[in-house]
């Protein structure tokens, strides 16, 4: 009994511990960033994150949707214009149709 207890209170207490946390790391040009746990990472001068922030909002996928359109709720999914079929389609349950 002492041993599965010990088991159970070794497991949470490492599961007390956050799992994700940042990480700096170096590029291979010397450049210093955080690797964040969510998969994104930044530059850890401020120089080089304010010229890479600028770079990045040069690509139509770093702007949102243009107005007028649907979808791209906190940036995540796709635009859907006017007209298209997918726009204004409801819900998929079948409820009210």
């Amino acid at each position: 009994m002492s041993l599965v207890s010990a088991g159970l209170f070794w497991t949470l207490t490492a599961s007390a511990e956050p799992e994700s946390k940042d990480v700096v790391a170096k590029t291979s040009q010397g450049d210093q960033v955080v690797l964040h746990a969510n998969g994104r990472w930044e530059f850890i001068d401020t120089k080089k994150a304010i010229e890479a922030k600028e770079i990045a909002l040069q690509f139509p996928e770093n702007q949102g949707c243009p107005s007028g359109m649907q979808g791209g709720f906190l940036g995540l999914g796709r635009c859907i214009p006017v007209g298209d079929k997918e726009y204004n389609r409801g819900s998929m349950t079948g409820k009210g149709r």
